[in-house]
């Protein structure tokens, strides 16, 4: 896929930055506690968006790129992405709250990786065989991250957007493989 192509994708990924609506799951609470908070910078892609992106990816004007189409395809099975972060902030607290705020038995662990100094964690939630939801949460001395990504994927699929596309966080998920 060509740089042009790719940098119009992250574009139109990045382009919508709103709220989030307000729902009974663990992770939008916790993301919605820190929504007016100007510490953290907040990022919604929405399903709609990221249909379109899909639908963008294997339109006729890049059919004849193969990649591309697939790419595509991949995306239009993301259901929505939820981004917090917040940079010169004691990260691992919040790494702590977020963690007691999941209901563990909800999610499976991915990868853990803990120091002295960060705790980074992946974690998916099944239905039926198909991941619901990959989670990021990462906490260090000088930084936060969450990342909540829906959609149905297989694994495989997570690896291909680890792989193929700049979906923050997804760094993290492909050094873990």
């Amino acid at each position: 896929m060509n740089m042009m192509k790719r940098s119009v994708l992250m574009l139109l990924l990045f382009l919508i930055v709103s709220g989030v609506k307000a729902q009974d799951d663990a992770i939008v609470k916790f993301f919605s506690k820190y929504m007016d908070d100007d510490r953290f910078s907040r990022v919604y892609i929405s399903p709609k968006m990221m249909q379109m992106a899909g639908g963008f990816l294997k339109s006729n004007e890049v059919k004849s790129d193969k990649e591309a189409a697939d790419l595509g395809e991949l995306i239009a099975k993301i259901r929505g992405i939820r981004i917090l972060t917040a940079d010169k902030v004691n990260g691992k607290p919040l790494y702590n709250e977020a963690m007691s705020t999941l209901t563990k038995n909800m999610y499976e662990e991915l990868m853990d990786v803990q120091d002295k100094d960060s705790s980074v964690k992946f974690m998916v939630r099944e239905e039926g065989g198909r991941v619901r939801e990959l989670l990021m949460i990462t906490g260090s001395k000088d930084n936060f991250t969450l990342l909540s990504m829906l959609g149905n994927f297989t694994y495989q699929d997570l690896n291909i957007l680890a792989d193929k596309t700049n979906i923050p966080g997804m760094e993290n998920y492909k050094g873990g493989k």
